[in-house]
């Protein structure tokens, strides 16, 4: 358990996997350091800039990250990664030496950075995964089940629960692309020195008879981490990576805000058509205990609103990497890269757990769509009336009229009294009987297509996934 009597971070107890938290800290973060070292080492002992013993001494020792030693270093010396490197290189007798060789701080931190990046979405990608499956299952299992639907939070034209569904569906797709084509397009800065150039690294090779060149040697140690490099970068790789990386977390943040928040819409009365899974023991307020409070739907929306608002650090960092680098985003990229990934891991597996646990109240769904539905058939009705000979715009006045004093029977608290008054009206009779007027106002068969474009989405969500 983390120390609660210091400031601790909410990611480091209360949000996110313990996958994602681990991928993150400070511990992985140093190993990570320590690999590219080692890589370094064992490449330039191959070119023979160093002896195959110290290189294997720094395998050796690779794993014993002691950040209390390093802490105390850098508390005197005022640099994290020389305090690392110190740390490092007195667990090595024999490699120490030479731990860093020709190499800038950027040369190790920024590829750490991108192999941890990389492997954070790859973690997301696999959760992201998981929860368009739980989805593609529940579209399937109400495809067919009508609902009403709502524009401009009015009732509307009927539509499909499965339909409505398969929309957040579709918009997590697009997440799981977009994500898949940042995660294939991650590169490294690779091994270029202080300001690229690679100058450090061909000064080490002119001193070694026969050695190749610095592009050798990068690409030996790049092909040892299993990265690709940028063709060009300054300091630092280009800043840009980091904002399209957390551009796709707002995406995907964007999709799950939506669904949480329509979530919230459907389960607050007089909707009563959706709910959020509620523990049998799940306390739901402090002061009253009837409540039913959306708390894990709220939860992904505050998230979200934090994800969102992440790119534009990002962007800031980008733009404003002067001439060939300047500090200025190493504190913040501190928190955003985390906190980013962290959070949306933390998004993905709530949105999933609502999503396996989401209520669908039948009785409220059949209800509203009794009781609004026969507005939405109107339009099939007046169709119908125009077919049989009618003119469409009277027609259409006369339900209008209808319809306007059925609203204010309902709002009265009264049935509603729409159907009736059509099946009455003597224009109508005209050109229908009553008995057709009543069988077009029933909205429960006025979905279109909606279930077969609902399964064909679901469909599309498991070829996405390989498991059709």
């Amino acid at each position: 358990m983390p120390d609660h009597e210091t400031y601790q971070s909410p990611f480091t107890w209360r949000y996110a996997s313990e996958e994602m938290r681990s991928l993150w800290s400070e511990v992985h973060r140093r190993l990570l350091w320590r690999r590219i070292w080692v890589a370094l080492a064992e490449t330039q002992a191959e070119l023979g800039l160093v002896a195959p013993a110290e290189a294997a001494d720094l395998r050796a020792h690779a794993h014993q990250v002691t950040i209390e030693r390093a802490l105390e270093i850098e508390a005197e010396i005022e640099h994290d990664l020389m305090s690392e490197v110190r740390a490092f290189a007195e667990q090595c007798p024999v490699g120490g030496r030479i731990i860093h060789l020709g190499a800038t701080s950027m040369d190790v931190k920024d590829n750490a950075d991108v192999l941890r990046l990389r492997d954070a979405l790859d973690l997301l990608l696999e959760a992201v995964g998981a929860l368009l499956a739980e989805l593609a299952f529940r579209i399937d299992e109400r495809a067919d089940q009508p609902c009403i639907g709502y524009t401009h939070l009015q009732p509307a034209e009927p539509t499909t629960v499965g339909y409505r569904l398969a929309q957040y569906g579709l918009d997590l797709l697009t997440d799981l692309a977009e994500i898949r084509r940042v995660r294939q397009s991650i590169k490294g800065k690779g091994f270029r020195g202080a300001t690229g150039t690679s100058a450090s690294y061909g000064q080490l090779l002119d001193a070694a008879a026969g050695a190749p060149s610095a592009d050798e040697l990068e690409a030996r140690l790049l092909a040892r981490l299993d990265l690709e490099a940028f063709p060009v970068t300054t300091q630092t790789y280009p800043r840009k990576q980091d904002w399209l990386v957390l551009n796709a977390l707002a995406g995907l943040a964007g999709t799950l805000y939506r669904f949480a928040f329509d979530l919230r819409v459907l389960q607050a009365q007089p909707y009563g058509e959706w709910g959020e899974p509620f523990g049998e023991r799940q306390v739901g307020s402090s002061a009253m205990p009837f409540k039913r409070n959306p708390v894990n739907s709220e939860a992904l929306d505050s998230l979200a609103r934090w994800v969102a608002a992440l790119p534009r650090v990002a962007w800031d960092n980008a733009a404003h990497s002067l001439l060939e680098r300047t500090l200025d985003d190493s504190a913040n990229r501190r928190l955003i890269l985390p906190e980013a990934f962290l959070a949306a891991d933390e998004l993905v597996g709530r949105a999933r757990r609502v999503v396996s646990g989401l209520v669908i109240h039948d009785d409220a769904v059949a209800r509203n769509l009794e009781t609004y539905g026969v507005f939405a058939a109107t339009e099939r009705l007046l169709m119908a009336l125009v077919m049989a000979g009618a003119d469409r715009q009277e027609m259409h006045e006369r339900i209008r009229v209808h319809s306007q004093a059925a609203w204010a029977a309902i709002q009265h608290g009264e049935p509603n009294p729409l159907a009736r008054r059509l099946q009455e009206d003597p224009a109508l009779l005209s050109f229908l009987p009553a008995g057709q007027i009543g069988s077009l106002l029933d909205a429960r068969g006025y979905v279109g297509d909606a279930p077969e474009r609902a399964r064909a989405l679901a469909e599309s969500i498991r070829a996405a996934l390989g498991c059709r």
